[in-house]
């Protein structure tokens, strides 16, 4: 489910407006539980929350490119994730430190800036982000995919919350770009069986296995079989 610039905005603000209700439900609980640790590895619930502020204050900081820049692809943006993983870990510890007073509202208000940017760069045909430039459109999918895999990340987190922030149209839409940066690297065909499960995969979230890659993505072609893409994954 290939999307343009427009859809992959409204699904942005629709994971957005769901993952930001859970989190407002949540009210002391997840201030109660800051401190303890998340699924991610060494990370805690309330370093988790703040990472979002990131993921918005990327979008915020977006500048157009000068004329004639050529942008990076999705692959190759994503793709500068794991070395980063470090970096990433300090910066987001670094922001959970500035945002812990009020750690929800400070998300929310850095994604009032990431969206308010986001109404800007309509029209653009590269942005200068983080990590490099990359279209509007890469870099807005980039955060779409943030927020499901963290929500999800999130609601692992909470095994007693029955209600999931996971918008399940956002959810196949990450699914089925990731699976493009898997498909563009190998040029297999290949389509998404289990979205919840191939996005885990594909985020390191559970352990790779061909077993379970065989549950999470189906040869397109029936009498081919699905690739070992042990030395690929994960992509982030």
């Amino acid at each position: 489910m290939h999307v343009d610039a427009a859809d992959a905005a409204r699904h942005l603000r629709d994971q957005w407006t769901s993952l930001d209700r859970w989190l407002r439900d949540l009210g002391g609980t997840l201030d109660q539980a800051a401190d303890r640790a998340s699924v991610l590895d060494g990370w805690s619930l309330g370093e988790l929350v703040s990472h979002l502020g990131q993921v918005w204050e990327t979008l915020a900081r977006c500048e157009p490119a000068p004329p004639g820049t050529v942008p990076l692809n999705l692959a190759e943006y994503l793709g500068t994730y794991p070395d980063r993983a470090e970096e990433i870990t300090a910066a987001t510890r670094a922001m959970d430190a500035r945002l812990a007073p009020h750690r929800l509202a400070g998300v929310e208000e850095l994604a009032a800036q990431g969206l308010a940017r986001l109404d800007g760069l309509a029209g653009e045909t590269a942005v200068l982000a983080r990590r490099g430039p990359i279209t509007p459109h890469d870099m807005v999918v980039s955060r779409l995919v943030e927020l499901v895999v963290h929500a999800d990340d999130l609601a692992r987190s909470f095994p007693g919350v029955v209600a999931v922030p996971v918008v399940p149209r956002a959810l196949d839409v990450v699914a089925d770009e990731l699976l493009r940066v898997v498909v563009a690297r190998g040029g297999w065909s290949l389509e998404v069986q289990d979205p919840v499960l191939w996005v885990r995969l594909a985020a390191g979230r559970v352990p790779y296995d061909v077993d379970v890659l065989a549950r999470a993505l189906v040869p397109v072609h029936t009498s081919e079989a699905v690739p070992d893409l042990g030395r690929m994954l994960p992509l982030l």
